[in-house]
């Protein structure tokens, strides 16, 4: 995923148009041509309603509580055109709270800021190279929330169970 190819999109929402432009540079850097951007939540669900992604990354600022509930309306939407993509969410100055809110929201990956689009590189190298599978659940839908299978270790869901056998 660190190389676009012509049918990649990938989608930027920040309040800053600035910092829009900059990472829609950073993801051409990588090869990524085909960038939208958005300033608002109110454009960003806009946009994402009306297309696929092949990645999308959101600024915390504008996610919000409101963005949250937006991200969570994307996951739960069997229908939606983003619902499986995935969704890197950054921010300047992170609290464990607001990252775990992020991940229950069903956010996939997060970056803090500054970044580089090396570090964006490394975000998506990590989405194609270990993905993680979506869980839907009445109480959470998204990407699975742990970051590695451990042997040896009981079964935390019935669904692994499943899985496993």
């Amino acid at each position: 995923m660190g190389q676009g190819t012509a049918d990649f999109r990938a989608f930027v929402a920040d309040p800053s148009t600035h910092m829009a432009g900059l990472i829609t540079l950073m993801l051409h850097s990588l090869n990524i041509r085909a960038v939208d951007e958005a300033d608002s939540i109110a454009r960003t669900e806009m946009f994402l309603s009306r297309r696929p992604y092949e990645i999308i990354m959101i600024e915390e600022q504008l996610a919000g509580t409101d963005g949250f509930a937006a991200i969570r309306r994307i996951r739960q939407s069997e229908g939606h055109p983003n619902r499986l993509s995935p969704i890197i969410m950054t921010a300047s100055a992170p609290s464990s709270a607001m990252i775990a809110a992020a991940r229950d929201a069903g956010v996939t990956e997060f970056l803090r800021k500054p970044f580089s689009a090396q570090h964006i590189a490394m975000r998506l190298d990590a989405i194609r190279n270990a993905p993680r599978a979506f869980v839907a659940d009445d109480s959470y839908m998204g990407p699975d929330r742990r970051r590695q299978e451990r042997p040896g270790k009981p079964h935390r869901r019935s669904s692994d169970e499943k899985r496993s056998a």
